[in-house]
């Protein structure tokens, strides 16, 4: 398939990075655009973890879904965090379709 992509921003707590990279390449080869986040701070990638670069990251995500034609929810054992549940709602707010795992 060449041609027009759809874009997939993917949402849900970084504590599920082997999901996000499963999800990421099998959504991937389904022919999508995928925009995943830069930093797992809640598995282990705490170089730089502060407050501030949390309210950096979270600002960077809402213009991630800005991009995005929807959302994929990364929502193992039905978890949804607070920053996800901001991210869900906001993305409804923007008119994006909202997508979730199926696990």
């Amino acid at each position: 398939m060449v041609g027009k992509y759809k874009v997939i921003t993917l949402c849900g707590s970084t504590k599920f990075k082997e999901d996000f990279l499963s999800e990421q390449k099998r959504l991937t080869l389904e022919g999508n655009i995928v925009i995943s986040v830069g930093f797992f701070g809640n598995s282990g990638d705490n170089e730089v973890w502060t407050e501030r670069t949390k309210e950096m990251l979270d600002d960077m995500h809402k213009r991630k879904i800005d991009m995005a034609d929807e959302i994929f929810v990364i929502n193992k054992n039905r978890y949804i965090g607070t920053s996800t549940k901001a991210e869900i709602e906001y993305a409804t707010k923007m008119g994006k379709k909202v997508n979730y795992m199926v696990k």
